[in-house]
């Protein structure tokens, strides 16, 4: 078992490889020269006879097919190739949880098994290639796994068509890989390789779509965003590893009582950064919705799995640091409640459904920061747990909906309950975890968190004795209980305007001449329901096996605010099916639909100034440094070409020349003698 953190970590590693090298080897279907794709027709010239264009014509639909052919294999080999790995990497990590995970949540710990594979000798603190496996690592192991390997399903029939899905496919197996180094590093600058090439992968799969511009931007603004918190986070490694002596996670955790209170504060702060922009809370927020224009599994995978899961992961992880640095807790704290109930406004006056999802997640991850701000690891783990189960659920429905409709705007739906049965059940059920309504699994994880939040106010806080100051209690709590109602009025806004009023009528383009107009009318494929219909279970189910010890007063709170924000949504849509219930916010829809034009400030305040800071740095260097470069070559030059006048080839000039110095040297002679 000590081997099996590796071989979960090598499996998708190995499967991105092959995915890249072999899922379109060998190549088939190279086209000739005189075919196109463009419906199997070619242009033979005036010249051509009508054989010849016949022969022309049929030889490229003949390769236009080979290539379709060999395109379909290659992608069912990159299929085969990513899905296999996974799902053995899944086996293993359900192997490594099975006790401990069931102990995390029980209260009790058991030692953690791994091994370690050699030491980085640096001249300074050592880097140890450690792997383990606790309870901890157990549980969000299952959880990435498990959410991968019904991402890799589910992109078989999403991207059937897609050219580049064996790229595709190795991209979400090396996104695998990184992320369950991450959860299995013992080691903080292992785990810090595991962390940036969840950064890469992420630009990668974001812009997947990279021909279309706003892809690619919102993939290198993820980017430099995260890239941004990361520099923080580097930093705060080294802090904490310089001052325990030891990078190993064992051995930091272990000194953390010895370290002075400066330093835990001034390394959890800097941890704090990286764990904003990997997590995406404020005020590094801003790249998650924009990531929308990757691929809906890419979304799934993202939002529910690894990147935004790895920040609120590495807080648990080094949770002891965090609770002796009480500022840190206050700063997580106000961030959180800050996030939570912005993104929850934002998410009610989105019309793109994919973003309701998005400030969603956001949201949903602030929680888990207020609890942890609480001083409650489990319950935001739990919650964690829960979360990723659902918001996987959510995003995978959305694209099956998005499969359908042609459309990512919610204006466009409606009335689809009928025409996607499947679509429509699991969908509510995961509208009902996120709410936080009984017995779906956000039911229980939600009042976990609010029961910790609820602790923290009146003074009971953790075990090792509180820490959070009554305003940063009071304010985390009150807006936890506002975001619980506003939770439920865009959750219900959203299923509503999905799935009942009246079906939309979308006018489709004009077909070529002799073509009829085609219309789906069936639900997604089968390998886009299955995974819908297994993802159901936990986020219908997942609150019961966490051992919930529910406060009867906190959730009928939770669920009186959820279902007085859904009513309230419900009542506005039904007085007008057609218009849409985000109106009750009356004056603050806009700014709430710009997200209180945060990327405008950003845009203003940064993004500005640096790219005209850029254009100067460049305009300097095209005329002062450049121009140095360019104005020495042409002193060069002219004064080569005044000496080439006395160099032309005229020997009487040149004996002219010498005769003169000549005289000029006796004059001078005479003169001064």
């Amino acid at each position: 078992m000590t081997t099996f953190p590796l071989l979960a970590i090598l499996l998708p590693f190995v499967a991105a490889f092959a995915g890249l090298l072999l899922s379109r080897w060998p190549h088939h279907g190279r086209r000739t020269p005189a075919a196109t794709s463009a419906g199997g027709r070619t242009t033979t010239g005036k010249t051509a006879g009508k054989t010849v264009g016949t022969i022309a014509t049929t030889t490229a639909a003949g390769s236009g097919q080979a290539d379709r052919a060999a395109g379909e294999r290659a992608n069912t080999r990159a299929a085969w190739i990513a899905i296999l790995p996974t799902a053995a990497a899944a086996v293993l990590a359900t192997w490594l949880a099975w006790t401990p995970g069931l102990s995390y949540f029980a209260g009790s710990t058991t030692p953690p098994t791994g091994e370690t594979y050699g030491t980085i000798v640096t001249g300074a603190v050592p880097i140890s290639l450690t792997l383990q496996a606790d309870a901890l690592s157990g549980v969000l192991g299952v959880l990435v796994t498990l959410v991968a390997l019904a991402v890799q399903i589910y992109s078989v029939g999403y991207l059937k068509t897609d050219p580049r899905y064996p790229s595709y496919s190795a991209f979400i197996s090396l996104f695998t890989s990184a992320m369950l180094l991450v959860v299995y590093a013992g080691d903080l600058l292992v785990l810090y390789v595991g962390w940036e090439i969840m950064g890469l992968c992420s630009y990668l799969l974001i812009g997947h779509w990279w021909e279309d511009r706003g892809n690619s931007r919102a993939a290198v603004k993820a980017f430099l965003v995260t890239r941004l918190g990361d520099v923080g986070f580097l930093f705060g490694i080294f802090v904490l590893g310089i001052g325990a002596g030891s990078f190993r996670i064992a051995d930091v955790l272990a000194k953390v009582p010895e370290m002075s209170a400066a330093t835990l504060v001034t390394a959890t702060m800097l941890l704090l950064a990286g764990v904003a922009g990997k997590s995406a809370q404020v005020p590094l927020h801003t790249w998650l919705p924009d990531a929308m224009a990757g691929p809906t599994p890419i979304s799934a995978l993202i939002h529910a799995a690894t990147m935004v899961a790895a920040g609120i992961f590495i807080v648990a992880r080094l949770y002891p640091a965090f609770l002796a640095a009480r500022p840190t807790l206050d700063v997580l704290a106000v961030v959180a409640a800050l996030g939570m109930l912005g993104a929850a406004l934002a998410a009610l006056a989105q019309d793109d459904l994919k973003r309701v999802l998005a400030y969603s997640t956001v949201s949903q991850l602030a929680y888990m920061a207020g609890g942890l701000a609480a001083g409650s690891d489990t319950a935001a783990i739990f919650h964690l747990l829960t979360h990723g189960a659902f918001k996987a659920l959510l995003f995978l429905c959305a694209g099956a909906v998005i499969h359908h409709v042609g459309s990512n705007l919610m204006s466009q739906m409606g009335g689809l309950r009928r025409q996607l049965p499947v679509t429509f059940v699991t969908m509510t059920i995961g509208f009902a975890a996120l709410a936080g309504l009984p017995p779906a699994s956000g039911f229980f994880s939600k009042d976990g968190l609010l029961l910790a939040m609820d602790d923290a106010l009146t003074g009971g806080g953790p075990a090792s004795g509180g820490g959070l100051t009554d305003a940063a209690a009071l304010l985390l709590y009150g807006c936890a209980l506002a975001t619980v109602a506003v939770t439920g009025a865009y959750a219900a806004r959203a299923w509503l305007r999905t799935f009942f009023g009246e079906a939309k009528v979308v006018a489709l383009p004009e077909p070529e001449p002799g073509t009829a107009h085609v219309v789906d009318v069936r639900e997604a494929p089968r390998t886009m329901l299955v995974p819908l219909v297994v993802l159901a279970v936990p986020a219908l189910l997942l609150g019961f096996a966490g051992e919930p010890h529910l406060d009867l007063g906190v959730a009928a709170i939770s669920v009186v605010l959820a279902a007085l924000g859904a009513g309230a949504t419900y009542a506005f849509w039904r007085s007008d099916p057609v218009a849409d219930p985000a109106r009750l916010l009356g004056p603050l829809r806009a700014p709430c639909e710009r997200a209180f034009s945060v990327d405008a400030l950003y845009a203003a305040l940064f993004v500005r100034p640096v790219l005209a800071l850029a254009r100067l740095v460049v305009r300097t260097d095209d005329v002062v440094v450049d121009g140095a470069v360019r104005g020495s070559g042409r002193s060069a030059r002219g004064l080569s070409g005044v000496l080439r006048l006395a160099q032309n080839g005229n020997v009487q000039l040149y004996v002219s020349g010498v005769l003169a110095g000549v005289l000029l040297i006796a004059v001078g002679a005479v003169v001064f003698t």
